[in-house]
């Protein structure tokens, strides 16, 4: 089990040691690529509508056009979690929960002033985000730490808004939004975006279940999101559906070198109703 410099273990599981083991491994183009755009590596999905000259032109270009193109369609991802943060100060402090190498962390600091905390049981994926907000000179106020969302020791009450951009399926969503709820002040702002499975399709589909085995996650249902957060005094104040949104972006990528072969999956899940692709703003009462 890992623990920190103060004795804390961090992982308190054999599954959280094999998602670790997952990410701290994980060097994949269709992630690294793209963040070598700008030096924002986000690790998450695109929304919007595709440039699809991208793959017309002169060959020796088409792959920098692919990759500049689906940078372009995450980062208008984060952007939009970005805009539902509410309004934030310099002088706020916020987490990210589930950070990766740190893009979304680094967006938000460069869009609003406000102080950053990346929490990530990615030790690997810590220290490559502490890199970047080193080179960017804002390691004063973007700091990455390596703990565990379900439990960061971090003071009661000490932030103004959290966010899990696609990190939410690998913890249970009670123990998540009572730490998110313990940690927000009255007033503070909660915002996700991630896939879920449509209640009301049935059980997950087959695509579900593949890509639950492709990230070694476990995909909530639309209804457990809503039921957690009344129970964690975290009230929506936003949903919003981004499903049609994202299919332009993978319809794109599986058109790519940077395709991974799980594509498919996520188109199919999609089309067919069993998958959604939420925004969920919450307050903290």
């Amino acid at each position: 089990m890992t623990v920190t410099p103060n004795a804390v273990p961090v992982l308190s599981s054999l599954y959280q040691q094999s998602v670790a083991d997952y990410w701290n491994a994980e060097e994949n183009p269709v992630n690294l690529r793209l963040g070598e755009v700008d030096g924002l590596y986000h690790h998450h999905y695109g929304i919007g509508e595709v440039d699809w000259s991208v793959l017309d032109g002169p060959a020796e270009t088409r792959e920098r056009r692919v990759v500049n193109e689906l940078h372009r369609l995450e980062s208008a991802q984060a952007e939009t979690l970005i805009a539902h943060l509410g309004p934030l100060r310099p002088d706020h402090r916020v987490m990210d929960a589930g950070s990766g190498r740190g893009g979304s962390s680094l967006l938000a600091n460069l869009r609003t002033g406000c102080q950053v905390d990346g929490v990530s049981i990615s030790e690997s994926q810590v220290a490559f985000a502490n890199q970047q907000a080193k080179e960017r000179g804002v390691d004063d106020k973007v700091r990455f730490h390596f703990r565990n969302m379900l439990d960061t020791r971090f003071p009661t009450g000490d932030f103004q808004a959290i966010w899990n951009n696609e990190s939410t399926m690998y913890v249970e969503l009670s123990l998540l939004f009572a730490e998110h709820s313990r940690l927000l002040r009255r007033g503070g702002r909660y915002v996700c975006i991630t896939g879920c499975y449509n209640d009301a399709y049935g059980l997950p589909s087959r695509a579900i279940s593949q890509i639950n085995a492709h990230y070694i996650c476990d995909i909530h249902s639309r209804s457990t999101y809503f039921k957690e957060l009344a129970a964690h005094r975290l009230v929506p104040v936003s949903v919003v559906d981004l499903t049609a949104a994202t299919i332009p972006y993978w319809e794109l990528r599986a058109r790519t070198h940077l395709a991974t072969g799980i594509e498919d999956a996520f188109l199919e899940a999609y089309k067919s109703g069993s998958f959604q692709y939420l925004l969920i703003a919450a307050d903290r009462v």
